[in-house]
């Protein structure tokens, strides 16, 4: 059961590196961009608001899948930190006049 919930939990919390998330943000910033560009320009020359709504809410839908996931395509450049050099955990702690090792 263990093992399902980690396999859950990393699907669901998902890994995006630094570029990943300026793509994101790029992939984002244009989509909308040009949805809602069509939406205005189909619903303009159609006089169709209702069209246009349709049309901007399926490309915000379509938008969100793009983007919202976690997919491999925005962690292929992850963050390599460095290992802890000398860490040795602190000594002598007191809380609540309590001295802690």
């Amino acid at each position: 059961m263990a093992e399902l919930l980690e396999q859950a939990r990393d699907i669901f919390e998902g890994q995006i590196d630094f570029e990943g998330q300026k793509l994101v943000e790029n992939l984002v910033n244009i989509s909308l961009s040009i949805v809602g560009a069509i939406a205005f320009l189909v619903g303009y020359f159609l006089q169709d608001i209702k069209l246009a709504v349709y049309i901007g809410l399926a490309g915000t839908a379509a938008t969100f899948l793009l983007t919202v996931p976690p997919w491999p395509i925005y962690n292929k450049n992850p963050v390599k930190w460095l290992p802890v050099a000398g860490a040795a955990p602190p000594t002598n702690i007191v809380i609540d006049e309590k001295m802690l090792r």
